[in-house]
């Protein structure tokens, strides 16, 4: 309660004061206590007076009980909207004794569709709330006292430029890179004399003998290399050999074992394999004394130095995914360890069941902590790279088709405001337009202030049809 009412309601009281010392005929008395007491209501917030619960024109200067046992309410200096001190509304007499706005119209308590020119109680006896000039202004605002304010808890923060990151998770599991995988297979008929101490598992580097083997294709067409670059009568030949040369690289013979056959001029009985990289045995098949036959695969052999996650992304996610962006992946088997990659392929087909992309990102596996087939999850950041105008998510209100929030123009004032959305993450939202930075944005109780601008719309609607329909009335009487 502001300055003047209380000065209003100081003079009221010593009014009432010396008008009872003046009824008894006696001399007037002091009336400053009455006053004091007021103010001291109003610095303590204790209750101004008691009203009856049902809503009723009962009230009382002290606590009171209704007949049947029930509490009559306290009113306090800052309450607003109620049904008013005794004998009148608290909503008609603020601006009579402020003078500062007019009333423009009542409307029920309960927010249904009625309003009244003048003071009225609806059928519970509750008075209807006075409507003022500026309540309503055709901007849309809406103004709330400071009490409605406090006990809403509405709060406002500044609209900032940031950095909106948006994380996409995706689940994927841990695959070979295909370009780094050997097969060691026969291509004619051999038989295995000796295998070097490898097995499934063991890490080989390049080079590295894996078995001795003896094949008649083979020393045939070592033969005929080493004939061919002995003969004088093709030594002058330019390049000699070459046919020859051919046929033991066809036949997957090491280039080394060539090599020193050029070097040597002779023909090796049995045949050493080497590791065509360095890696993982994935697979040995080879046996001491066996036959192989042709196309029998004996060795099998990865490089997981660089490994692939192949993870599956949401299809509404796919949009903001392109090839080349930071990946962090994380396996499931080492918490709180990341690995780093980039996205290298996404594949141009979306599964019609899970409504999944396939995304593929190459990962550094130097220490060989990652293994095939294990589950990791991967994080893409799929932010703004520069700072953007922000919101709290919480100050959105959003019907579907239309996006708003409510700008604090201070004073109590509220105005909506139409905005244009960007990327969402981490509990901020992208403003594209509507508002500019710096500008005061509810982030709490939006809700409720939206809802009471929709009231107050829908009777100011119904109030000016009521009054068009008057209107109307008065000129057909008119014209009868």
């Amino acid at each position: 309660m502001g300055a003047l009412t209380w000065a209003g309601a100081a003079a009221a009281i010593a009014a009432a004061a010396g008008a009872a010392w003046i009824g008894r005929n006696l001399p007037p008395r002091p009336v400053t206590a009455a006053i004091v007491a007021v103010a001291r209501a109003a610095e303590t917030a204790a209750p101004i007076y008691y009203r009856d619960p049902d809503g009723k024109s009962l009230y009382s200067a002290t606590p009171k009980k209704t007949p049947d046992g029930r509490d009559y309410l306290p009113v306090f200096a800052d309450d607003d909207g109620g049904a008013g001190g005794p004998g009148q509304s608290a909503d008609v007499s603020a601006p009579a004794a402020k003078g500062e706005r007019k009333v423009k119209y009542y409307r029920n308590p309960m927010g249904l569709p009625d309003t009244s020119p003048v003071p009225k109680k609806d059928s519970m006896g509750m008075d209807y709330i006075a409507v003022y000039d500026g309540d309503d202004s055709d901007d849309g605002s809406i103004t709330l006292s400071p009490g409605r304010i406090q006990r809403s808890g509405v709060k406002s923060e500044p609209a900032q430029m940031r950095r909106i990151r948006t994380l996409v998770r995706a689940p994927g599991t841990i695959q070979l890179d295909e370009r780094r995988v050997s097969v060691i297979a026969m291509r004619a008929e051999s038989y295995v004399q000796k295998v070097a101490d490898v097995t499934t598992g063991s890490r080989v580097t390049k080079g590295q003998p894996l078995m001795e083997i003896y094949s008649p294709a083979i020393s045939s067409a070592a033969a005929e290399y080493v004939a061919t670059i002995t003969s004088k009568a093709t030594a002058n030949i330019e390049p000699y050999g070459r046919g020859s040369k051919q046929r033991l690289t066809n036949l997957d013979v090491p280039e080394p074992v060539i090599a020193e056959m050029e070097k040597s001029r002779t023909v090796p009985i049995a045949i050493q394999w080497l590791s065509p990289r360095d890696g993982i045995v994935l697979q040995r098949a080879a046996i001491e004394g066996m036959r192989a036959q042709q196309g029998d695969v004996l060795f099998r052999i990865a490089d997981v130095s660089v490994v692939w996650a192949l993870v599956d992304v949401a299809e509404r996610d796919l949009g903001n995914i392109v090839v080349g962006q930071n990946v962090t992946v994380r396996a499931r088997s080492y918490p709180g360890r990341s690995f780093v990659g980039r996205i290298s392929v996404i594949y141009p087909q979306v599964n019609k069941e899970t409504r999944t992309a396939r995304v593929r990102i190459e990962l550094q596996n130097a220490d060989l902590a990652l293994l095939p087939d294990m589950y990791v999850d991967a994080e893409i950041d799929t932010g703004s790279p520069a700072p953007v105008l922000a919101v709290a998510d919480n100050s959105i209100l959003d019907t579907g088709s239309r996006q708003s929030v409510l700008i604090d123009r201070g004073n109590g004032r509220f105005e909506p405001r139409e905005v244009k959305l960007g990327r969402r993450g981490e509990g901020y939202v992208e403003i594209r337009e509507g508002i500019a930075e710096g500008d005061a944005v509810v982030t709490s109780a939006t809700f409720l202030i939206d809802a009471e601008s929709n009231l107050k719309a829908a009777i100011k609607g119904f109030a000016e049809a009521g009054a068009a329909q008057a209107g109307e009335g008065d000129k057909t009487g008119d014209r009868r």
